[in-house]
């Protein structure tokens, strides 16, 4: 299938879909192409965009942007500004706000696998982000 940016002598541009350019040459020499506005058979094809199809399976690694340090930062600071730091209590806090012990509200720390398989087993919902090394001088 191939798709051509079309005209009509009248100057109005429009879509047209083919098997291939055989078939749109065919098509056009026996005026069976026509404007879907004024229904001019006088049709060109215009210059257009192209593309490359690549296989589905091929996975595209996108590179990151140049100012992925910088988004870093931004997510950091935005997570120290609106979590409260728990520390290695984390596993402990978030089944206390699971289980209704603790008041409702956004915790941040550290915990282990097996800590977080055992939150994963109780129903409570958490996210893991890496955090840059406190040693990193973007971070400091």
């Amino acid at each position: 299938m191939i798709v051509y940016d079309l005209q009509c002598a009248a100057g109005h541009s429009f879509e047209g879909w083919f098997d291939d350019r055989a078939s749109f040459e065919a098509q056009k020499k026996e005026q069976l192409i026509s404007c879907p506005v004024c229904n001019d058979s006088n049709i060109s094809k215009l210059p257009s965009a192209f593309s490359i199809k690549s296989s589905p399976k091929q996975a595209m690694k996108m590179p990151l942007p140049d100012n992925s340090q910088v988004l870093g930062k931004l997510i950091n600071e935005y997570l120290e500004q609106n979590f409260d730091d728990v520390g290695c209590d984390f596993s402990k806090e978030a089944l206390k706000i699971h289980y209704g012990v603790s008041k409702q509200r956004n915790i941040r720390g550290t915990s282990t696998r097996e800590e977080e398989k055992m939150l994963e087993k109780e129903g409570v919902s958490f996210v893991k982000f890496p955090v840059p090394a406190s040693g990193d001088a973007e971070s400091q």
